[in-house]
């Protein structure tokens, strides 16, 4: 009896950054770079949402303590984009957690704690 050789199959590997600039947009373009301001935006509201719920407190109780309505702290949960970092700042006070910011300029890395 003679035995068959199998075939191996090629699989072609896409990495996450080509599969986003293929549909999505090259970095640098305005659709790539909404698309990461949103991303962030989402992670944020997420970082929030977490911290609230390890504190064992509603989202009335948490716009209570930052002084806004519930609503407000719904939107930022659900990564509303037309917040103001006054306002994210306001929130991870009330948290108790502490918020690092880096930006980014020309080859330089500036952080701000």
């Amino acid at each position: 009896m003679k035995k068959k050789k199998l075939k191996k199959k090629k699989i072609n590997i896409t990495t996450l950054d080509q599969v986003t600039d293929k549909y999505i947009g090259k970095t640098g373009t305005p659709e790539r770079d909404q698309f990461e301001f949103e991303l962030r935006i989402d992670l944020v509201g997420e970082m929030i949402k977490r911290a609230r719920k390890e504190q064992n407190l509603t989202q009335e109780e948490l716009g209570k303590l930052v002084g806004v309505q519930k609503a407000q702290i719904s939107k930022l949960e659900n990564g509303a984009s037309n917040v103001t970092i006054g306002t994210i700042l306001k929130v991870f006070e009330a948290l108790k957690a502490k918020v690092n910011f880096k930006v980014k300029m020309m080859n330089q890395t500036v952080k701000i704690a």
